[in-house]
């Protein structure tokens, strides 16, 4: 088999079930339940299966591993507890590990995890949890198909039995009394299932028992005899089979599983259940793609000049002017809006695909550290552009880190300041205008102002001067300068001398800003605000003087006409009474620095960021359009209120603005 076929959806689907058995992991640890650990299983099982099929052994081994502990919990035979816990939460890290070296060519063999596999073999052969077992439990989870062999064996006069083989503790070759067992039960009927797997008895992977699922015409007292007589078996018990469960067979490697059809009960209407029928069936064979990234890339870019050739044409069109020529221009542009709508969809991610690895690393930082955190989600349903979904990890990752070891404190300072032992982090997304902002928010010590001046003062980072004039904010803000930091104990989480400099440079590098707030005792929230970088976005053009600018439509509540006698003046700043509400003016034609005619009336676009808003002052409105976004460039990077460019229908170059650099 040429396995690299199979290389993308391996790694897909590994990273889904890792993913899975991490937010398992964590329910386990705090609610427990056999659910969980039955979901646990199934993953570990799957990856298995998978990594085997692919020949990765490592990766293999490690997962068989803690398929048998898992095994032995949800079997009964022994109790999860915190080193089982631990063991698995660093085999699932070091799983992810291996799975990134094979993305990268290797074979994932970059890890060591013969420590972790003897911990999960000493779990295994320690002391196991007395179990009655009765006719009406059962260790298997059957197939559709076994099922049925067995339903149209009992038709024929036999009877299904559940055989628990339990070998002596002196026992030297597990595998060959086993294999003696077998070859009895051969003679008196047929073995549909074992447990433990056939193999993994045949390479003695198991405990001193065994279960089998066995088809027989003989009585249970016939074959609990004959099994006795084999030498070493301590013990036998054979029970009744009552079917606890039936599964769909499980597939390690493939392309596309189209569940089986399901049974639909009759009715007295036929046409009901025919309608049903067809529709389960409909549901099942539904099914989705996974699309190379480039492609994705290359339809956008395509769509990006279709969508600039098609304002051009909406402008020769309206110069012509024949009804005939707009007509047809008119559903161009119906048809390509709706097109635009599912390109645009494509590349849209929700945010819940970097959130969803934090809670089991907030879990590991602040038992490293010991401190008592709480992870708190909210958002992770907020969607954002694939590329910013792939660069935005790391970035959070150092800030939570920085939150947990430097903002919330240890258990004993928080008692005695009153406050909960267990710190409070909060990880949030939302959309604000074409933006989506990310907040992490601790009600930690927050950041002590003072010790960041004097700091910034010892490493020359400001002027006594500055330290003077500059906020409470603008100081704490200073923790993001090359090479700050505040710790006095270099950890292995912060403190190496490195500050949030690197963070701040990775969000600036996605056309992203990051600012905080802190209050002494309370805590600290960092937030990070990107752009959508979604390449076709609804704009309205804009003239100032002879330029034109685009304001994006997500971010705009209203526009207005202003006269110049309804401007008023507050703090010093001019405004204007918006409803009720006074709200800032903003001139764009003093911002940039352009020339134009003064009017004593003029359009205000009224722009808004959460609950602010602000008016922003122009000559006149073109109207709305569909634009395409391009970067500016290295050598524009950071001009204020300006995200990109995008080309109008006559060839003209308009510069975006960026409403959120107006507040």
């Amino acid at each position: 088999m040429d396995v690299n076929e199979y290389l993308g959806l391996f790694l897909d689907e590994s990273q889904e079930h890792i993913q899975s058995i991490n937010t398992q992991l964590l329910k386990l640890e705090q609610s427990g339940g056999a659910d969980v650990v039955q979901e646990i299983f199934r993953s570990a099982h799957t990856l298995k299966g998978m990594s085997s099929t692919m020949g990765y052994e490592r990766v293999a081994n490690l997962t068989h591993e803690m398929e048998s502990a898992l095994d032995l919990v949800r079997g009964g035979k022994k109790e999860s507890n915190q080193l089982l816990l631990d063991t698995m939460f660093i085999a699932m890290e070091q799983m992810e590990d291996m799975i990134a070296d094979i993305e990268s060519g290797g074979q994932g063999a970059n890890v060591d995890v013969s420590e972790t596999v003897a911990a999960f073999q000493s779990f295994i052969g320690g002391k196991e949890v007395a179990v009655e077992k009765t006719s009406e439990t059962s260790t298997f989870e059957i197939d559709l198909y076994t099922n049925s062999v067995i339903e149209q064996a009992k038709q024929t006069g036999f009877e299904a039995y559940q055989i628990t083989v339990k070998l002596s503790d002196a026992v030297v070759l597990k595998a060959a009394r086993a294999y003696m067992v077998f070859d009895r039960l051969q003679e008196l009927g047929e073995v549909v299932s074992t447990h433990p797997e056939t193999e993994e008895i045949e390479q003695e992977q198991f405990d001193l028992s065994f279960d089998v699922l066995f088809l027989s015409q003989e009585t249970a007292e016939v074959i609990e005899h004959a099994i006795a007589q084999v030498s070493e078996v301590e013990r036998v018990e054979v029970n009744t089979y009552t079917e606890t469960a039936v599964s769909e067979p499980e597939v390690a490697v493939t392309a596309e599983t189209i569940a089986p059809e399901p049974v639909v009960q009759a009715t007295s209407d036929k046409e009901e259940a025919k309608d049903t029928k067809e529709q389960v069936a409909a549901q099942a064979q539904a099914k989705t793609i996974r699309v190379n990234l480039e492609r994705i890339d290359r339809l956008m870019n395509l769509f990006e000049e279709f969508i600039i050739d098609r304002g051009r044409l909406e402008r020769l069109a309206d110069e012509v002017g024949q009804p005939e020529l707009n007509e047809t221009v008119e559903k161009i542009k119906r048809g390509t809006n709706e097109l635009q709508s599912l390109v645009l969809t494509l590349r849209m991610m929700p945010i819940e695909q970097v959130f969803n690895r934090f809670p089991r690393m907030v879990r590991s930082v602040a038992k490293e550290i010991h401190k008592k955190v709480q992870l708190d989600i909210s958002g992770a349903e907020t969607e954002l552009d694939r590329t910013v979904i792939d660069e935005i990890g790391d970035p959070l990752v150092h800030l939570i880190r920085n939150a947990i070891d430097h903002g919330i404190e240890r258990p004993e300072v928080r008692l005695q300041a009153g406050k909960p032992e267990q710190g409070m982090l909060a990880l949030r997304a939302y959309h604000g205008g074409n933006r989506v902002f990310i907040e992490i928010e601790d009600d930690g010590a927050g950041i002590n102002v003072d010790k960041v001046r004097s700091k910034a003062l010892e490493r020359g980072v400001i002027t006594d001067e500055e330290a003077t004039t500059m906020s409470e904010n603008e100081l704490a803000m200073l923790i993001f300068a090359p090479g700050f930091s505040t710790a006095d104990v270099v950890t292995d989480l912060s403190g190496r001398g490195v500050g949030l400099d690197v963070v701040k440079n990775k969000i600036e590098s996605l056309g992203g800003v990051v600012s905080l707030e802190t209050v002494a005792g309370q805590g600290t929230k960092f937030q990070v605000s990107l752009p959508l970088t979604l390449s076709i976005i609804s704009a309205m053009l804009v003239q100032v003087g002879e330029e034109s600018y685009a304001i994006p439509l997500t971010s705009i509540l209203e526009t207005t006409l202003l006269d110049e006698a309804d401007i008023l003046t507050a703090h010093r700043e001019r405004v204007f009474d918006f409803r009720g509400q006074l709200v800032p003016l903003v001139y764009m034609k003093e911002m940039f620095g352009i020339e134009s005619e003064t009017k004593s009336q003029f359009p205000v676009v009224v722009v808004r960021k959460g609950n602010k808003l602000v008016g922003v002052v122009v000559n006149d409105l073109i109207g709305q359009q569909e634009i395409v976004m391009k970067p500016l460039g290295t050598y524009l990077e950071g001009i204020p209120a300006i995200s990109g460019a995008t080309i109008l229908g006559d060839g003209r170059v308009a510069l975006i603005v960026d409403s959120n650099d107006l507040f």
